[in-house]
């Protein structure tokens, strides 16, 4: 399996591409405007490509038989989705993995900091990047993690629609998830899951 990792030098990219390289049956493309300084690994089963991820002519050639992307991104949210979403197509990506926020379903509970999202100003650019991937058209799973830390590793998972149950997911946690989404341990296929640490 190919599988692409759009903003691969950040805290979440980096940890999901640790996590496949230590798994044989998967061959990395790792893409980020920082992407030239990783170190390449993996006994040639890696590609290390700095590009705009809102370059899509680029994005797209990059892409090209891909069978997922991963993208964990900070920014302009809503530009990057819908030039992910332009760009897997042009290629005929079948899959898209994107990691956006707790809260994005009005699902977190006011003790966890919930509210409405139109009351959250902060909340909106991951709502809408996750929209823009769910009519896409394109097989996605949305990852909405809690606050990122490095402590215990547990996790929980709930669906849209089931109440958030904590606050806090470490950044492995979210790596393990994403990839057994990847393998198919869990089901993730048109599917927001939450994630976070069992209080």
């Amino acid at each position: 399996m190919k599988i692409m990792i759009i903003g691969v030098t950040g805290t979440v990219g980096g940890e999901v591409r640790r996590a496949l390289l230590d798994i044989t049956s998967h061959y990395l493309v790792d893409y980020s405007r920082h992407a030239s300084r990783l170190k390449k690994q993996g006994d040639n089963r890696e590609d290390v490509v700095t590009g705009d991820v809102n370059d899509v002519s680029l994005l797209a050639k990059v892409m090209n038989g891909v069978d997922v992307v991963v993208a964990s991104l900070s920014g302009d949210l809503v530009r990057m989705a819908r030039s992910i979403v332009e760009a897997a197509k042009s290629a005929d990506v079948k899959r898209i993995i994107f990691v956006s926020s707790m809260g994005i379903h009005n699902e977190v509970p006011a003790k966890f900091g919930g509210g409405n999202v139109s009351i959250n100003p902060q909340l909106e650019p991951y709502r809408d990047a996750a929209q823009v991937i769910m009519d896409s058209g394109i097989d996605y799973t949305i990852i909405r993690p809690g606050w990122f830390d490095w402590g215990d590793t547990n996790y929980r998972i709930t669906h849209e629609g089931e109440p958030f149950g904590g606050h806090d997911v470490a950044v492995p946690a979210i790596a393990d998830l994403i990839v057994r989404v990847i393998d198919d341990e869990v089901d993730g296929h048109k599917q927001s899951l939450g994630i976070n640490r069992p209080e």
